[in-house]
């Protein structure tokens, strides 16, 4: 893949998991998720079923809790899942299953389903992918994340940069301070969701930092 074709297919969500039966259902989940926020929700059904088949080839053929990637962007007209696993040994091709074997229709399936299919050998394994029409007529770009998740990426900018300036929040009724403090984390909520992290685990780490925090003595808190 050139690097022209690499900037018309940028990612818009991926995530890390190991290829465990356990954890398909919450990736099926994820992606329905994930095209119902893109106003493409025909797509769900064909989409849960190729990345069910996709992680089920990698369990299969390369083993169970393998270090996997998946992925889901736009290129052109097409929605794009792609799962990637670190074996560059045997590419993976439609088996002929008979009637009475249990495996073997799989990949069958994602090409009855999919507009197009293929394996790419990458640096670190192999990506196994499958695009979906969208039935749309002109070329879309890769969704945004969203005003709400735009303004926490802004302000997430503001809080790296650790500015010193004061805020003058007494002027501020505590009601309509609290009002925004809860939708500031609203906010941060809808960025990491939108970049692939799960916000439940940001939510018990902040936790933990929190509470820790808490354990410092006063002066320590003040110089962090």
């Amino acid at each position: 893949m050139n690097m022209t074709q690499r900037r018309t297919r940028e990612k818009a969500w991926e995530r890390p998991f190991l290829a465990e039966p356990e954890h398909v259902a919450a990736l099926r989940r994820a992606i329905r998720l994930r095209l119902t926020r893109w106003d493409l929700p025909a797509l769900a059904d064909a989409a849960e079923l190729c990345v069910t088949e996709l992680i089920t080839n990698v369990i299969t053929h390369v083993g169970v809790s393998t270090p996997t990637w998946i992925a889901v962007s736009m290129t052109g007209t097409h929605v794009r899942v792609e799962v990637s696993d670190p074996d560059a040994g045997a590419l993976p091709t439609p088996l002929w299953a008979t009637s009475t074997q249990e495996h073997g229709r799989g990949l069958h399936l994602v090409a009855a389903i999919a507009d197009r299919w293929g394996v790419t050998p990458t640096d670190h394994g192999k990506t196994t992918w499958c695009e979906l029409a969208t039935g749309v007529a002109e070329p879309m770009s890769s969704p945004v994340d969203g005003p709400r998740a735009t303004r926490a990426g802004a302000l997430l900018t503001l809080y790296s940069a650790r500015s010193t300036a004061s805020t003058a929040t007494s002027k501020l009724a505590f009601a309509t301070a609290e009002a925004a403090a809860i939708d500031l984390i609203v906010d941060v909520l809808h960025w990491l969701d939108a970049h692939g992290c799960d916000p439940d685990d940001f939510l018990d780490r902040a936790q933990s930092r929190y509470e820790a925090m808490l354990g410092l003595g006063a002066g320590q808190l003040l110089h962090r």
